[in-house]
């Protein structure tokens, strides 16, 4: 990002800010594609004067094909293994496609995809085949307070699946939690000659607004941000967990406890050096993540923790996840299912007392 000119700076949502970023990807690079189901909006004829009202689960395409075209930004029929494969033979051929995987519930039906595919393609051939694919899916449940809305998306549209994508090498995986680092790591992900997942969380994408530079500008992937300082313990999160472990530590504040809050960015390649230097400071920590506890990418921070940080910790590391069920659909049985700074807390006494 420049430094030299004064940079205009606006309020966007998260959902806004994906969409100037791939919107000025696509300004750049004539390469770079987007399909997807119900990406363009009115079923691909906003171009023709329909309402482009859609622009897929996050709203993160609307008006895209109004400026760019049907030729550029592709609506496809309902059939995830056929669009991500045909996206991962374009980006063979030296496109570099932007594709939509409405929700990561659905991953299942693209995975041969991405596993056997994308995330192979490059050393299976001695690296003379490039894969600049993003991926783009979304998770996470509503959660917050059952009386303000009526329902979630059920245990089919609600899921965090990101540990599944995150355990294939090849494969690389951001999880945003601003608007600002959602401009930043989609234009770092469409400009990465791999392929990356970018997971966005269904329920940021109106509610987390922040100050963002009109500029292009890049977040590295394969780092974490230490978004607050504090000397007691590690609070740990991921994507919408990072604000949730925010307001556990402004809660602890007054308490007298000192809460460090790291937002893991990066799944894949994890960033262990921010968090075990944090853990070195703290000598405690809590790994908050929405995912069940199984194989979850909580529970494999907390190995490489216990693992490489052990002679600095003062008590065991502990996770916050979600309950080993799939996702009801209840809004008050939602309420309780999704991780929430109450229950950071209760974790942070149990370390501290």
């Amino acid at each position: 990002m420049s430094t030299g000119a004064r940079l205009a700076i606006r309020e966007l949502t998260f959902s806004q800010a994906l969409n100037e970023a791939i919107r000025l990807e696509m300004r750049r690079d004539p390469a770079v594609i987007v399909m997807g189901e119900d990406i363009a909006g009115a079923a691909g004829r906003a171009h023709l004067g329909m309402v482009d009202a859609w622009g897929g689960a996050l709203r993160a395409t609307r008006g895209l094909i109004t400026e760019f075209g049907p030729q550029r930004v592709l609506d496809t029929p309902i059939s995830e293994m056929g669009f991500v494969g045909a996206a991962v033979g374009a980006a063979m051929t030296g496109l570099r496609p932007i594709v939509e995987v409405m929700f990561v519930d659905l991953v299942g039906c693209c995975y041969d995809q991405l596993m056997n595919q994308a995330a192979k393609m490059h050393y299976m051939t001695g690296g003379q085949v490039r894969m600049p694919l993003v991926v783009r899916m979304a998770y996470g449940t509503r959660g917050g307070k059952p009386q303000t809305y009526g329902g979630g998306a059920g245990a089919q549209h609600s899921q965090t699946l990101y540990s599944v994508l995150a355990h294939i090498p090849g494969l690389k995986v951001v999880v945003p939690s601003t608007a600002y680092n959602a401009k930043g790591l989609m234009i770092s992900a469409i400009r990465d000659d791999g392929p990356v997942i970018v997971m966005e969380h269904k329920f940021l994408g109106a509610a987390a607004k922040g100050n963002v530079p009109e500029e292009p500008y890049t977040v590295p992937i394969g780092h974490s941000e230490i978004v607050r300082r504090g000397s007691d313990l590690t609070l740990c999160g991921i994507g919408r967990m990072s604000h949730v472990c925010l307001e556990a530590a402004q809660e602890l504040e007054a308490s007298g406890i000192s809460a460090e809050v790291v937002d893991v960015l990066t799944l894949a390649p994890l960033d262990e050096n921010t968090i075990l230097e944090s853990v070195r400071r703290t000598h405690r920590i809590v790994v908050v993540d929405e995912d069940t506890p199984t194989a979850s990418m909580a529970r494999d921070i907390a190995a490489r923790v216990a693992e490489q940080a052990f002679d600095w910790l003062d008590a065991p590391v502990k996770t916050v996840n979600a309950p080993e069920t799939p996702v009801p659909f209840a809004a008050v049985l939602e309420a309780q299912y999704v991780p929430t700074a109450e229950r950071v807390l209760d974790a942070v006494h149990e370390l501290i007392g």
